[in-house]
């Protein structure tokens, strides 16, 4: 799964530079984050959206790209392992690229839960089913602890199959907004997504960055700090 992050970190990158201007050597010095923060992302490779002072510019920095969303929010492109990322241990959470049973599967979904261990499936298996065999439909989000990860929660979202859903954009769409809107209202401060839906279930890398972005920046001054589509299971 490694290999898929480098196609989505590209569309990332695209999408982001044709939205700044492409005017990448001029961002300013970031506001510093939190130590524990910082030598987390400089040890597994994140991509973090936090706040900062700077103009809309974006540059390639220690390995990684960062880009201004807004005022407010800086985005940062980088590889890593998102069972390895967190920020406090207590207002910070992942975003699981599930399948609607929650029952775990390949890909991030497997990764994440071979990590946190077997609670994290009995947890899953104690969330009501909507209909039989869903407990999450595609577009919607759930929320469990993170048991054995070092995040305190994880938002369990469903993306679409891009060949078999007849609107996969909108039910994209909702998988990110969902998520951002369930942290919120759960007071997490600190959230990383995958890129949901770029694994099997086949969403083009620049199509599936455009929603991500795009849906990332109505709440990019929600958070203290939002992490986008530069994770992989490894």
């Amino acid at each position: 799964m490694a290999g898929k992050c480098f196609p989505i970190l590209k569309g990332l990158s695209r999408t982001l530079a044709l939205r700044n201007g492409n005017h990448r050597a001029s961002l300013k010095t970031l506001a510093p984050s939190p130590a524990k923060s910082f030598q987390s992302e400089r040890r597994i490779g994140v991509g973090s959206v936090r706040a900062s002072t700077t103009g809309g510019r974006n540059e390639r920095k220690a390995g990684m790209d960062l880009f201004e969303l807004s005022p407010s929010s800086v985005l940062k492109l980088q590889r890593g392992d998102i069972t390895k990322w967190f920020v406090d241990g207590s207002t910070d959470a992942i975003v699981n690229a599930a399948n609607e049973q929650l029952r775990g599967g390949g890909g991030v979904d497997g990764a994440i839960h071979r990590a946190a261990g077997r609670e994290l499936l009995a947890a899953c298996l104690e969330i009501p089913e909507v209909r039989p065999g869903v407990r999450c439909p595609t577009g919607e989000a759930r929320l469990t602890l993170a048991f054995r990860l070092p995040v305190s929660r994880i938002i369990h979202t469903v993306g679409p199959i891009y060949d078999a859903d007849p609107h996969p954009e909108v039910s994209l769409r909702n998988a990110y907004r969902n998520s951002l809107q369930l942290a919120k209202e759960n007071n997490i401060q600190y959230i990383a997504f995958p890129a949901i839906s770029c694994g099997v279930f086949g969403y083009p890398f620049d199509e599936a960055a455009r929603v991500a972005i795009s849906t990332i920046k109505e709440f990019s001054d929600k958070f203290k700090e939002l992490s986008a589509g530069s994770f992989c299971s490894v």
